[in-house]
């Protein structure tokens, strides 16, 4: 009798099954399909919560002394000088202590080259053609990466985790809120669009140059993303005439539709603008070279990444709308990235350009605050009036922007996204630490309280007996070198 029920049960689930994939391939294609890998991210159980008495850092370039914030349903409800605790209402008193909206990188390699650094778990370039457009980020992102909880204890409430810079086109990166959880999709951002992760200088030509292989120069570089977005052009067209034939003629009559390509497809959502470019690149020139491949192709490139040279050409990149997203002071490691100031972010936001912070690191990360501090102390010796208020802005707001989610993210307004951080004191002091970083305002990090300090799966359990010897050398003074 068990197994007649097993068998009629497994029969009813495969027949079940084929009419859903009956039922699927029945469905018109279309060259811009859903995305294959939604998000399942869903906010952790959170309470309302008044902050009061705070110095606030708004993320508009305004600052509210004795100020007070109110978090609920996972939103910005209120924000000013005086703001009523409603009935139930967790109440924090922050006097002497500071609130920011929660931070942004947009530039991480977490999870796709995680901390331990080891050759199974470093998947972030894909260097087997110079345009991998095709592959998406997010499948080589490891959820158990340590770094996304000690980013989260310095702050990072949302991140973009893109591919390395080996490639001209190194694939689709992915825009993650930093929640603890054990699959990529519950991390997700939800509707966030996608970035496309391009290189521009040394990197590719160095990686399939030594091949012996394209490009090997400059001028090899920018070929070939002219050629690869020409393709994508002419496969755009492609797609866009048999749609055409679908909405006239009807399925049946239109033909066989296009083979679909997975790296054409990318970029044809670029040029469709749906995936926001994220380009890597040091020098001023060619900088300026590429924005006019996105001008000849009709496709806004959203930032340049690294930039040391921004502050050449703050007028370019403020006529076509691009961002700058830079580090603090690291410069000269190689002949690109020479010619960097300690006030490249602040000289390119005061030529009116949109100017950040971001990592690209595992150790940036935990303190953005510190490294946009660097920043607009050497705008201030540079002779700027930069406001603290303004800066902050690096940080929170101009991120958001890069991302296409400043509407959602990036400032303490209502109505947004309740990404907030408390900090022991102004987080432009090297003594400033976060006490509570709250995300869709659930608690995410406690400073204070051990359960709200997410330790990783990879981390758990794993404590090793030290050696005989390392204890003998500790004994003698010599473990402490």
């Amino acid at each position: 009798m068990k197994t007649s029920y097993l068998r009629a049960t497994t029969l009813a689930l495969v027949l079940a099954g084929s009419a859903a994939f009956g039922a699927y391939a029945a469905v018109t294609p279309t060259e811009f399909p859903p995305d294959a890998f939604p998000s399942t991210y869903q906010p952790l159980p959170g309470q309302t919560t008044l902050i009061e008495h705070a110095t606030i850092y708004t993320g508009t370039g305004e600052r509210i002394d004795d100020g007070a914030v109110l978090l609920r349903d996972g939103k910005i409800a209120a924000i000013g000088k005086q703001v009523d605790a409603p009935a139930g209402a967790t109440v924090i008193d922050a006097k002497g202590k500071y609130v920011t909206p929660g931070l942004i990188d947009v530039h991480s390699h977490l999870g796709v080259y995680p901390s331990p650094e080891v050759e199974a778990t470093g998947n972030g370039n894909e260097m087997t053609n110079p345009n991998t457009a095709q592959v998406m980020a997010e499948h080589s992102v490891w959820p158990q990466d340590p770094g996304f909880n000690t980013a989260r204890a310095g702050g990072v409430t949302t991140l973009e985790i893109l591919p390395g810079s080996g490639n001209l086109i190194g694939g689709r990166g992915v825009v993650l809120k930093n929640v603890p959880a054990t699959t990529v999709q519950a991390m997700k951002f939800p509707d966030a669009p996608y970035g496309l992760k391009m290189a521009c200088g040394e990197n590719p030509m160095r990686v399939y140059g030594s091949r012996h292989q394209f490009p090997s120069t400059l001028m090899g570089d920018v070929a070939g993303y002219r050629q690869a977005f020409a393709d994508a052009q002419a496969y755009d067209r492609e797609w866009k005439a048999w749609e055409a034939k679908v909405k006239t003629k009807g399925a049946a009559d239109a033909g066989s539709p296009p083979k679909r390509d997975l790296g054409k497809e990318t970029l044809a959502e670029v040029l469709d603008g749906k995936i926001r470019v994220q380009m890597h690149c040091y020098r001023a020139d060619e900088m300026a070279q590429l924005l006019d491949v996105a001008q000849e192709f009709g496709f806004p490139i959203a930032a340049f990444h690294h930039a040391v040279e921004a502050y050449k050409i703050p007028h370019l990149l403020a006529k076509t709308n691009t961002c700058a997203a830079v580090w603090a002071d690291w410069w000269g490691f190689k002949m690109e990235a020479w010619d960097g100031i300690r006030a490249n972010l602040a000289m390119t936001d005061a030529g009116g350009a949109c100017a950040l912070i971001h990592s690209d690191d595992a150790n940036g990360i935990q303190r953005l605050n510190q490294e946009v501090t660097k920043a607009w102390a050497a705008g201030l010796r540079a002779g700027l009036k930069i406001s603290k208020e303004h800066a902050v802005m690096w940080m929170t707001l101009n991120p958001a922007k890069v991302l296409g989610l400043a509407d959602r993210i990036g400032s303490l307004e209502p109505g947004k996204d309740a990404d907030v951080v408390l900090w022991s004191a102004d987080p432009f002091s090297v003594y400033a630490r976060t006490e509570k970083v709250f995300l869709d305002g659930a608690v995410v990090y406690d400073r204070a309280d051990p359960a709200r300090q997410s330790k990783s799966d990879f981390m758990l359990g794993s404590f090793i007996e030290p050696h005989p010897a390392a204890a003998a050398n500790a004994a003698v003074g010599e473990g402490t070198r």
